[in-house]
């Protein structure tokens, strides 16, 4: 195994409670890769990602994954607190301890994304737009090496899934891996990447 690479998978088997849905999955992603996902519904995709993320415990084969960030398609911010507070109950929640480093964290985050003024914003007024992007510097605030994202544009118009995409693209550069679970062809074909598809029980991988 490479030192750049962030995702290693060996011969592994999936089951989602005791069915076999995918079977004898090798894979590396690399840093710095921009990877899409795809799959009709029932092919394995999500217990692909719940395999990745630990959701789904591995019984056969081998498998290495970075410490990760996960991007939902339903954004999950807690609707009872502004945004800074939103990224605040994470630092808190995963160790973070000293208030200035904290500040300076969740600003860093929040210029990644391009929303550096809507820190003391609530959650409902801000676009979906808004509120994907942040909970993609949700995602980067404890600088994980994987970004893992499922239908980050499901629920979003065009024009803004495009504003998602260039986002994670950016994110990409700057030497994470990024994997996108989605059925968007659309943004695909508009960011052609890599492409890992699971059909039939097994992936077939554009890069082989």
């Amino acid at each position: 195994m490479a030192l750049d690479t962030i995702i290693h998978l060996d011969k592994v088997s999936i089951f989602q409670k005791h069915n076999l849905v995918l079977t004898n999955v090798s894979l590396d992603i690399d840093k710095g890769e921009f990877v899409y996902l795809l799959g009709k519904t029932g092919s394995g995709k999500s217990s692909l990602l719940k395999t990745l993320y630990a959701e789904l415990n591995l019984v056969q084969g081998e498998a290495t994954v970075a410490g990760f960030g996960i991007i939902f398609q339903d954004f999950q911010l807690l609707t009872d607190r502004n945004i800074n507070d939103n990224l605040l109950f994470v630092l808190k929640a995963t160790g973070w301890k000293k208030q200035q480093e904290i500040q300076k964290r969740i600003q860093e985050v929040l210029d990644k994304v391009h929303l550096s003024t809507k820190g003391f914003k609530m959650p409902h007024e801000l676009s979906g737009g808004e509120q994907q992007r942040i909970s993609i510097a949700r995602a980067l605030l404890n600088d994980p090496e994987l970004i893992l994202a499922d239908e980050p544009t499901g629920n979003l118009d065009p024009g803004t899934s495009e504003e998602i995409m260039n986002v994670l693209l950016e994110i990409s550069q700057s030497g994470r891996a990024v994997l996108i679970a989605t059925h968007d062809i659309m943004m695909f074909n508009k960011f052609p990447s890599r492409t890992i598809k699971c059909e039939n029980g097994k992936i077939i991988d554009s890069k082989n």
